[in-house]
This record gives C-alpha cells, structure tokens and sequence, in this order.
C-alpha cells in the first residue's frame, strides 16, 4: 500500500519513485501529482448518492448533511439533573456533532492531469485498486474543507444547539489517516 501524504506533496514523488523504480522522473512526478489530486478531489458517498468534488454544486449534499444535523439537534441531551445551569451550558458548548463522510479517490480526476498517456493511467488505476494510504490535514480534501466551514447555523436557519464536526474514512481499499500539526510539545525546563 503506497502512502500519500496530501499535506506535502513532493513526499508522494519520493515514494512513488522508490516504489516504481523503471518510471523516468517525469512520469514519476505525473503519477504523484494524479495520486495527490485523486485524494484531494475525492467523491463523497453520502445516504446512498454519490457527489463529485467541483463537478456539481455543493448544494445537493448540504441538504442532505442538513437533514441528519437537524436530526442530531432534535436529540434530547443525556445529562444528569444534578448539574447546574452553567455546568449543563458549558456541557451542551463542549458537545460535537460529528457526522462521518466517506470518500473514496476520484481516480477520473487523476486521470484528467495525466491527460493521454494511457499506461501512467493504468498504473493509476492499478494503485487505487491495491489501496492507498491518504495523510491528510484539516484543509486538503476538498469535502472535508468546504462542509466544515459552511455556516450550518445560517444554513439551519437558525442557533445550532452543537457544533458540526466531519470525520473522514475512505472506501473500499484506500484508508485515511488524519495528520496534526507535526512535532511533539517541548516541556518547559526547570530552573
């Protein structure tokens, strides 16, 4: 399983160029730029249809995610009655929708950068059907991107009771892996 790290693009030339080692560095870069723009275009599967980033509107699937928010504020709280105002307000601050979208890669978008060079799409092909590993930040796939930063309280019409968060999973044999901020955490030095 080849590992594709949408965060830093040129680490994909890298593994593909060890990984394919008769490839020339040219083709290389092609298939590398294609897996990179495969998982950052992916298409979303969502209550049964399926969505192509920036072939269509957003619209359709912002209906769709704003049913099941709507569902998730109609959810009574589970919360203790011993609990005072604030606590429970603090509670109901703290507490996350989270709504699960799976992606899988755009393998026609990929295909498109190649343009007509045939054998690097079926090495493409080939690729996606073995499965990659996506490493991914907050802003690179572009679903995750633009539903997590749409408005759902205006969208809703409305106050949102919590806030909507997106977890991301891949289909089929492709899997994502969701990358912070890089580096551990110094500790202060005692004086």
């Amino acid at each position: 399983m080849i590992s594709c790290n949408l965060s830093k693009p040129d680490s994909v030339l890298d593994v593909i160029r060890k990984t394919y080692t008769n490839l020339s560095p040219t083709d290389a870069a092609l298939l590398a730029a294609a897996l990179a723009t495969a998982g950052r275009s992916a298409g979303c599967i969502y209550d049964g249809q399926t969505y192509e980033w920036r072939r269509e509107n957003a619209t359709p699937l912002v209906e769709s995610i704003l049913r099941e928010v709507r569902q998730l504020e109609a959810l009574p709280d589970a919360e203790p009655e011993k609990k005072t105002a604030k606590a429970k307000a603090k509670a109901a601050e703290d507490e996350t929708a989270v709504i699960e979208l799976m992606l899988y890669p755009s393998q026609a978008t990929g295909e498109e950068l190649l343009g007509n060079r045939e054998d690097l799409k079926t090495l493409l092909g080939d690729i996606l059907a073995e499965g990659v590993e996506f490493l991914f930040g907050p802003t690179d796939i572009g679903w995750q991107w633009e539903l997590e930063r749409a408005n759902w309280a205006t969208i809703n019409g409305g106050d949102l009771r919590k806030p909507v968060l997106f977890r991301v999973e891949f289909t089929g044999p492709s899997v994502a892996t969701e990358v912070g901020p890089g580096g551990k955490k110094r500790k202060a030095r005692k004086r």
